[in-house]
């Protein structure tokens, strides 16, 4: 007997903005019966299912699971500023001179989540295969 995951639930103030933040990451939308003021709000993409649901307190610490972003239609740097300017803010910069790493950004709500490089990017500087 095995499970799966149905979905990964983020506690929010804002449900349907923080929900919203998120669809817009992740190019779809809200569920089609969501809207402003519910206290639960579903985003569907590609691989994952994210469920945001209202609670009275704010976030105070960091996250014990997160998200990694692997950009699927840009480099990684062109994603970060994507997604600054959707209003995510840049916690820690763990990038590298040689093109490695990746950086870690919180939500609007201060959920941190990270960015990693592509599949281009990685297999650019990959190690050669021994020969």
């Amino acid at each position: 007997m095995t499970s799966r995951v149905g979905h990964v639930t983020v506690d929010a103030t804002d449900a349907f903005r923080l929900g919203t933040f998120w669809a817009d990451v992740l190019g779809t939308k809200v569920a089609d019966d969501d809207k402003p003021g519910d206290d639960e709000v579903l985003v569907e993409a590609d691989g994952i299912t994210l469920l945001f649901v209202e609670v009275p307190e704010p976030k105070s610490v960091k996250n014990r699971v997160h998200v990694d972003l692997e950009p699927q239609d840009g480099t990684r740097e062109e994603e970060v500023e994507r997604l600054l300017a959707l209003g995510a803010t840049l916690v820690e910069d763990h990038r590298s001179p040689d093109g490695r790493g990746w950086a870690t950004l919180a939500d609007i709500e201060g959920n941190e989540f990270c960015v990693e490089r592509n599949k281009a990017e990685r297999a650019a500087t990959a190690a050669p295969a021994a020969g």
